[in-house]
């Protein structure tokens, strides 16, 4: 069986991550998948690392679904995030939301991506055409009610 949330070196599979859900009298899926693209800030982007201290992010994912949890309760959710070398085009993180209504389902994926964003401790390392650059990962304290209420005005607009 696979994890609801993880952290891991291996390639993505979004298919798997929906299978993982219990879908029992579920109405709407959703999924969200990150990819490596090609440019960012009018650079061609060749490659992505990302980096991770493992057992906090992990927490933070967990973290992000019992909150979903706590707002959506018919939700359930999965979330994986990769760590290490990616191409463009790979998944670097995939999100699945089972839901009655599709309306929870989305909001539900919305706002895991804009939580991970804020709390959980991944960083990108962007190599490009003439050079490379950690892009900032995760800054905001878990308990910090602004941050998690800005996660919530987004996924719900």
């Amino acid at each position: 069986m696979i994890a609801l949330t993880a952290i891991t070196a291996e390639p993505l599979d979004a298919a798997a991550l929906v299978r993982a859900l219990d879908i029992t009298g579920i109405g709407a899926l959703t999924t969200f998948v990150g990819l490596v693209r090609d440019h960012n800030l009018g650079r061609r982007v060749m490659r992505l690392e990302y980096e991770a201290y493992e057992p906090l992010a992990l927490r933070g994912l967990e973290l992000i679904v019992q909150e979903a949890a706590e707002q959506w309760p018919d939700v359930r959710l999965a979330i994986h995030h990769r760590i290490g070398r990616m191409g463009i085009g790979e998944a670097s993180v995939a999100i699945a939301a089972a839901s009655p209504h599709r309306a929870d389902a989305f909001a539900a994926s919305r706002y895991a991506i804009e939580r991970i964003k804020q709390i959980v401790p991944i960083w990108k390392h962007e190599y490009f055409e003439g050079g490379d650059v950690w892009i900032e990962g995760a800054t905001a304290d878990p308990d910090n009610v602004e941050a998690r209420e800005k996660a919530m005005k987004i996924a719900c607009t």
